[in-house]
């Protein structure tokens, strides 16, 4: 018997947004900064909230953490927030199919009122934005995506959820939700253990097509 979809999740940034390669260049510089002897490890920090990041790579540092938000702040209101391919057709393609739509994202309300100055069409595609501030417990915990069920009274496994990250992957599965992997920050190989399906982006992709691949109706 086929799962009926009636919730697509969304991460923001690399999912909704291009924006994973600015974010790239952001935290490669204060990681070679600060961390000179851990190269690559802006790619171990992605999906993780600043409260997350801070408590791992930057406990003790105060001084140098009030710096960060400093110039992340100030970084964010110069970023660009192009939509990936075909986003915007495919989520309109799922709300007139009745599916109910949300951003999960692990950045918080201020980064989020960058979007908005931005994007302002954004609450108008979305029935729901969850941010940092929403959840207890950050990727790649299933918090998150649980509480995106809860805020459509839905059981779980009729969402889906769509992540660039292999922690935001690694929640949507530990949520036990069907989970598409967007191959925008991460090699496509590379994610597919952790994914149900992996897209290039949203080009061509629409509610009947999603539902064929998945078995779900």
């Amino acid at each position: 018997m086929e799962i009926a979809l009636r919730a697509a999740l969304f991460d923001l940034d690399g999912v909704v947004f291009d924006t994973e390669s600015q974010y790239s260049i952001f935290w490669g510089g204060q990681c070679r900064k600060y961390h000179p002897d851990r190269p690559g490890l802006e790619r171990e920090i992605k999906g993780q909230t600043l409260v997350q990041i801070f408590d791992r790579y930057f406990s003790g540092m105060e001084r140098e953490q009030t710096e960060i938000v400093r110039e992340l702040n100030e970084f964010e209101q110069r970023m660009t927030f192009g939509y990936i391919g075909g986003f915007v057709q495919f989520i309109k393609s799922l709300r007139e199919n009745g599916v109910r739509t949300a951003i999960v994202t692990s950045s918080n309300k201020m980064k989020m009122d960058a979007v908005y100055a931005v994007r302002p069409e954004l609450n108008d595609l979305f029935d729901a934005i969850l941010t940092s501030e929403d959840f207890a417990r950050s990727k790649p915990d299933p918090d998150c995506y649980e509480k995106g069920a809860e805020k459509f009274h839905l059981p779980n496994e009729q969402c889906i959820v769509f992540e660039d990250s292999f922690n935001g992957l690694k929640a949507g599965r530990a949520a036990g939700m069907k989970v598409v992997g967007i191959a925008t920050t991460n090699p496509a190989d590379a994610i597919w253990p952790y994914s149900d399906y992996v897209i290039a982006d949203f080009s061509g992709l629409d509610y009947r097509k999603l539902c064929g691949i998945l078995g779900m109706e």
